[in-house]
């Protein structure tokens, strides 16, 4: 193990220089969440129907499946921090050529915009566990808690900007806070160098935790709520449209619908102290986002009001699903083989989603059979939270003789 120079290394930065980790936290999804309030101005100007804005939402999906398993190879070789400053530029770039390229740019600035932010998705909960190794939990919940505010506030001013600049203008705006962490990162990656951090035990042989049960019940369930979470984030504001609220409205309801989650994500952990607690935890998290769904498809008036029903469920699964993660994973080797699968299998499964309500409300006309997709997925989270909520034997390796 190299716990040494881990923790020389950590030793030997300032508190600050540690808590930037937080700073590029904030950067990994107001690229993605300030889309869905631009859809329908961007499906007009480029002529793409439910069906290609769907696939536009599902594209950085895509990139976080295709990117994240290879983040380590990149990471192995330049060192975790300066991979982090390579994946600050790309987002920075991504954005600015999906605004501004034309057609083509749009989708490859997708592209570029997923990839980086994939990279962000596997390096900086390490970070996390690396730096804060005595205070985990409390440091996963900050972690989180940023990727929540910032998702928020890019929905919730995406279309005030959007009125004086256009939606290339409202989403070229991300550039501006990738390139400013960029540069106060920079210190941080410099004074690092390629290590072992990312060599971790390999008491469990590669590829074992494709062959475990418990392995695919957590990425059901990491996918499962991932997939609601991003349907809604696509979607929620054309659906509020549809039922009658002005732009700015639906925008607000999307922001109330992630704000509200960092109440819920906070909350959760301390239902999950307890190995014998942790499947009605799991359950609990996935209940609210069933009677979101449900509310909107019956009483559609109420829409902001389901927004935040579900975004209380949608916050809270977040933090189970990577709380499971740690909490299954027996071993150091084995808990970044299943982060590894979950994020990989779970993020392909969820980039469907978005395409798949598109996909229904142009077949159908209207967003009935879209938001009943929402409800059954959410009924099937909370099946797989019954089995990946209990707690496993622990493994050979790690019991005492």
């Amino acid at each position: 193990m190299s716990t040494g120079p881990r923790m020389s290394k950590t030793a030997s930065m300032t508190p600050v220089m540690v808590s930037l980790v937080f700073l590029v936290a904030l950067n990994l999804r107001p690229a993605l969440t300030a889309v869905g309030p631009l859809l329908p101005s961007i499906g007009a100007e480029e002529n793409l129907d439910e069906g290609l804005q769907g696939l536009l939402g599902a594209l950085p999906l895509l990139a976080f499946a295709a990117v994240s398993p290879l983040v380590h190879l990149v990471s192995r070789r330049l060192g975790m921090e300066r991979t982090i400053l390579i994946a600050l530029g790309l987002l920075a770039v991504g954005t600015v050529v999906r605004s501004y390229t034309g057609a083509p740019g749009l989708w490859l600035g997708t592209i570029v915009v997923g990839s980086a932010i994939a990279i962000g998705n596997v390096l900086v909960p390490t970070l996390v566990k690396r730096d804060y190794v005595t205070r985990i939990s409390r440091a996963t919940s900050i972690y989180s808690a940023c990727i929540t505010i910032s998702a928020s506030i890019a929905s919730a001013v995406a279309v005030p900007l959007a009125t004086s600049t256009g939606w290339r203008g409202s989403l070229a705006f991300w550039a501006i806070p990738a390139v400013v962490t960029a540069v106060i990162w920079l210190p941080r990656a410099r004074a690092a160098s390629p290590d072992s951090d990312s060599v971790l035990p390999t008491t469990v042989p590669v590829g074992t935790v494709w062959r475990q049960s418990t392995a695919w019940f957590v990425t059901a369930f990491m996918g499962l709520q991932s997939t609601t979470f991003y349907i809604m984030v696509t979607w929620l504001p054309t659906i509020e449209t549809a039922n009658g609220n002005s732009a700015q409205q639906a925008g607000l309801h999307l922001f109330m619908y992630q704000i509200v989650g960092i109440v819920s994500g906070l909350s959760i952990p301390r239902m999950m102290r307890r190995p014998h607690n942790q499947v009605a935890a799991a359950v609990t998290a996935s209940v609210p986002m069933l009677v979101g769904a449900l509310g909107l498809l019956l009483y559609p008036g109420w829409g902001i009001a389901w927004a935040v029903v579900a975004g209380l469920g949608s916050g809270a699964s977040l933090v189970v699903a990577l709380t499971l993660i740690s909490l299954r994973g027996r071993t150091h080797a084995e808990t970044t083989q299943l982060s590894g699968m979950a994020q990989s299998v779970g993020y392909l499964f969820a980039a469907m989603g978005p395409v798949a309500a598109g996909y229904f409300a142009r077949v159908t006309g209207g967003w009935q059979a879209s938001l009943l997709l929402v409800a059954a997925l959410a009924v099937l989270q909370g099946a797989s939270a019954l089995a990946a909520g209990r707690a496993r034997k622990p493994h050979p390796a790690t019991t005492p003789a």
